[in-house]
């Protein structure tokens, strides 16, 4: 396998070659003296041609190190403004934030703090991904996402923003013409809605006051991989779904549905802000976690 170039001992030399002396290079590098004339006999024994014809009073490049110098300098000068601008990326928020969201929470709770942020921080920019589906972060290149979910162990960083209730619903035209379940297995004998990537999939679980557990694999005639794409139907009512507070919600407020199975609750999720692991997040993540945190942490939990 072929061996990677001494950037190092590049670097040393071009720093001799600017400043024209070991010992200035060795203190600007912060280095001793013998580490940068290891780096450059490192590299003439590697090239196999000497740099420097080397006096007590005179340092004079060669042939070969005349022609390896300007793309030495050339390689540090590119190597220390990529490194600034890492630097500052890293410390000044600027630059570009891929964010995965899910779709109707993206549209419906993002999109319009968007505004916001951009007009505050007017050098970074956002690549929305709106999905349902589970993005993988690392694989895809995201810098962040959002998941509205109880979240299984994972290599990826989570902070919770807010809890995100979820609420079991029919119109009052369907429970009117089959009547209202008051136990979670009732649902098996209804027509319900099922939800493409529910992470239980495709069963519901409850729990009540006093402990007591059931779950049910509902069915209906609807399944979708959106959750507002649900509404229409259950409007019209054509059956039961369990949606989150941020789809539903103003159904249940404006009396449009109503929430069943009170005595029930779902186990609770949560919006989580998600991002690899690794290092300190770049500056233009890390204001956008903060922006996300300080809006979603307004939200508050409608009772039921």
């Amino acid at each position: 396998m072929a061996r990677l170039p001494d950037f190092e001992a590049l670097a040393i030399f071009a720093k001799v070659v600017e400043l024209r002396s070991f010992v200035a290079a060795a203190t600007e590098l912060a280095l001793s003296k013998a580490t940068v004339s290891k780096a450059v006999s490192r590299l003439e024994e590697r090239l196999g041609a000497r740099l420097f014809n080397r006096t007590s009073r005179r340092l004079a490049l060669t042939d070969a190190g005349q022609k390896l110098s300007a793309r030495a300098q050339r390689l540090l000068a590119e190597g220390e403004a990529l490194e600034n601008e890492a630097l500052a990326q890293s410390v000044t928020p600027r630059g570009l934030v891929r964010l995965a969201v899910p779709m109707s929470f993206g549209v419906k709770a993002v999109a319009p703090l968007l505004p916001e942020f951009l007009k505050t921080y007017p050098e970074v920019s956002i690549d929305l991904h709106l999905s349902d589906a589970t993005v993988d972060l690392i694989g895809e290149g995201f810098d962040a996402g959002l998941r509205i979910a109880r979240l299984p162990d994972s290599s990826l960083i989570a902070r919770r923003l807010c809890a995100m209730p979820r609420y079991t619903v029919a119109a009052p035209s369907y429970l009117k013409r089959h009547g209202r379940p008051t136990h979670p297995m009732h649902l098996a004998e209804h027509r319900c809605f099922g939800y493409a990537y529910l992470s239980t999939a495709g069963v519901w679980h409850y729990t009540n006051a006093a402990g007591e557990q059931a779950s049910v694999r509902p069915a209906g005639q609807l399944r979708v991989n959106n959750g507002e794409a649900v509404m229409p139907a259950l409007l019209a009512g054509l059956g039961i779904a369990d949606l989150p507070d941020f789809i539903v919600g103003d159904a249940i407020a404006s009396g449009e549905v109503e929430v069943i199975l009170k005595g029930w609750k779902q186990p609770e999720a949560a919006v989580h802000l998600v991002t690899p692991p690794g290092g300190p997040r770049p500056a233009r993540v890390e204001v956008l976690a903060e922006f996300l945190t300080k809006h979603f942490a307004k939200g508050k939990k409608r009772s039921s």
